[in-house]
């Protein structure tokens, strides 16, 4: 098992980036709650990535989520964000369940693209649905937390930041320790070869589906999240541009890390909100020429910053130093 921070340690620092939104000003809580939200699906597309295959259609579930969410609180008066967020998980969960069998035995670019048309079909289904709102969508209510309402923007505003940190933060305990154990290391095998995992005794499609779902839950949750946040929802859920700016942060993160993905996440959020505001019409350019920065630089993501300067600590301290030889040369 690889060597790496205590369960206990990533909790206690969950417990501080929670606590300190304390001290942040609003604009950079409601900021802290998309990029958790963004990352929280971008950690599915990099566990589910390990196996080789990218989905560029996580808005499917995303989407599946919100509206999930949306409709049972508006029906039966769900108002409780953590009951909302295990809805939505539940309902991304549920359609990954049915889809991932029927997916996992394609690999690459046909992996990717039929998860993609996926994600359009059901886009396109939002859209003529008049029962859903169409292309407008509808409103919900403001989110409750265990019976406590919050009219201060403030309290309303740290409430959704810190349900965000705590349920992103302990999935991405979560799929720590799913990288580091044998399940995690059977995933990468898929990745280099699908063939001799099949030899060892066990099932790449299953590997897969499981990634998948893992994904599809993560991706229903994050749903959620922009749902109680925007208090909107609407066809765009689902929309490719949407799903590709979930791969886009995955590819900044790169797979080698957890950390990098909460950190490429909150790095795109401050990049796209200061272009916007400093360059309202090129904001899309300075987005492009970051993400290129970031490849051309950094071709195995953010995280390659920690893994290799560990890596190379690593080799430093294992390498024997040199000393004089004691007596005489043979």
């Amino acid at each position: 098992m690889k060597k790496g921070l205590h369960p206990l340690v990533m909790i206690a620092l969950v417990a501080m980036v929670t606590l300190a939104g304390r001290a942040l000003p609003t604009w950079t809580l409601s900021l802290a709650t998309i990029a958790a939200s963004n990352a929280l699906i971008a950690l599915g597309i990099v566990v589910l990535a390990r196996t080789g295959n990218v989905s560029f259609g996580q808005g499917l579930f995303f989407a599946a989520g919100g509206y999930g969410v949306a409709l049972i609180a508006n029906t039966w008066g769900l108002t409780d964000a953590v009951a909302q967020v295990i809805v939505g998980a539940a309902c991304g969960g549920l359609l990954g369940l049915v889809i991932g069998p029927l997916i996992a035995r394609y690999s690459g670019i046909f992996f990717g693209m039929l998860t993609l048309a996926l994600s359009m079909v059901f886009y396109g289904a939002l859209v003529k649905s008049t029962a859903l709102g169409g292309s407008d969508g509808f409103n919900v209510g403001r989110p409750s937390l265990f019976g406590m309402s919050f009219t201060d923007p403030r309290e309303a505003d740290f409430m959704l930041y810190a349900v965000s940190v705590i349920v992103t933060g302990f999935a991405g305990i979560a799929a720590t320790i799913l990288f580091r154990s044998e399940f995690g290391l059977a995933s990468l095998a898929v990745r280099e070869n699908n063939l001799r995992v099949e030899y060892l005794g066990l099932s790449a499609n299953r590997i897969i589906s499981i990634n998948f779902l893992i994904a599809a839950i993560f991706a229903g949750a994050s749903g959620a999240f922009a749902l109680m946040a925007q208090r909107h929802i609407d066809p765009q859920f689902a929309y490719w541009t949407t799903s590709g700016e979930f791969v886009f942060v995955a590819v900044l993160a790169g797979n080698q890390s957890v950390a990098a993905v909460f950190v490429a996440s909150m790095a795109l959020e401050l990049v796209r909100s200061f272009s916007n505001l400093y360059l309202p019409n090129t904001w899309q350019l300075v987005l492009g020429v970051f993400l290129l920065g970031v490849i051309l630089f950094l071709p195995r993501g953010i995280g390659s910053l920690w893994i290799r300067d560990r890596h190379r600590r690593r080799h430093i301290s294992a390498t024997p130093p040199l000393t004089a030889e004691r007596g005489a040369a043979p």
